[in-house]
């Protein structure tokens, strides 16, 4: 056998290796219709070593500096308290809180509207087609549009991130909802309890962990996004990167807001690491509202 008939019979044997070939043909034709080259890639390279010159070693005087010009003013006496780091993350903090506290609130009814084991196949459809309509606009464009209607701003960020958190969590929570035991809700019908009774003592309470977890998830993902939605001036630690970049080209201040940023994150992956393994993993509890703040205590 010759070694073109062996490896075309590996070819044909082997699944992946054809999916693997026609993956790949079409990513050169993509390429190839997007005009993508490797000699930019090469500019790309040349630009990259003149901002790293720039922005090494980075300024952490925005951590110890006040930030006179603040949108909202820093009243705060002591300086570092008032800097571009400590206000624009504690904002983005903020922003992201509140973003996932109301997209929760707002979006738990709607799931309970949209799952079929709840409601009625008309409304489900119907709602699920509203939490869509919301998922496809990015926070970056809500932020665009918020920042229009009522101005830069903090307001704009968590009016973006709510719009967004809604139509994400939505559509998690339906499916968590729709993935509870059919017994207990069968139990609830035959009591002749209504629908909204069925979902608020028996569904939401089965799929407690889950969209404790999916809250949680909505958090990070809103904190990590609050620094996109701040460069159109929706406010947190991306409006002070936007404020140096344009029109002053600080990288070196901009790259020390990104490593305070990323701490931040880590910090928050942590402890949402340690939630999710207390109330989530380990114990199929539902959880009190001092464990899921203060993780590390006992109750």
């Amino acid at each position: 056998m010759s070694d073109t008939s062996r490896v075309v019979q590996i070819f044909l044997k082997r699944p992946m290796i054809r999916v693997a070939l026609v993956l790949s043909v079409l990513s050169v034709l993509v390429a190839s219709h997007l005009r993508i080259t490797l000699s930019r890639l090469g500019d790309a390279s040349s630009n990259l070593r003149v901002i790293t010159q720039e922005a090494w070693p980075p300024d952490f005087s925005v951590v110890t500096d006040r930030a006179s010009w603040a949108y909202p003013p820093c009243e705060m006496q002591t300086d570092w308290l008032c800097s571009p780091a400590v206000v624009g993350m504690t904002q983005t903090l903020e922003i992201a809180f509140l973003a996932t506290i109301l997209g929760m609130v707002l979006s738990l009814p709607l799931a309970a509207a949209s799952a079929t084991n709840l409601a009625p196949p008309l409304l489900a459809q119907s709602i699920r087609q509203l939490l869509a309509a919301l998922r496809v606009l990015p926070s970056l464009i809500w932020a665009l549009i918020f920042v229009i209607l009522v101005g830069i701003g903090p307001l704009a960020g968590v009016l973006a991130m709510t719009m967004y958190s809604v139509g994400y969590l939505g559509k998690l929570q339906y499916e968590a909802l729709e993935g509870v035991s059919r017994e207990p809700l069968e139990v609830a019908r035959t009591m002749g309890l209504p629908r909204w009774q069925v979902a608020r003592f028996f569904a939401i309470p089965e799929a407690a962990n889950s969209l404790l977890s999916q809250m949680l998830f909505m958090f990070e993902y809103n904190v990590r996004h609050g620094s996109v939605v701040g460069l159109v001036g929706a406010g947190g630690i991306g409006w002070y990167m936007q404020y140096y970049l344009e029109p002053f080209k600080l990288y070196d201040r901009v790259l020390a807001l990104i490593i305070v940023m990323y701490v931040v994150v880590i910090v928050i992956d942590q402890v949402s690491l340690r939630v999710r393994r207390r109330f989530i993993e380990d114990e199929p509890m539902r959880p009190k509202w001092k464990q899921v703040f203060l993780p590390w205590t006992d109750g």
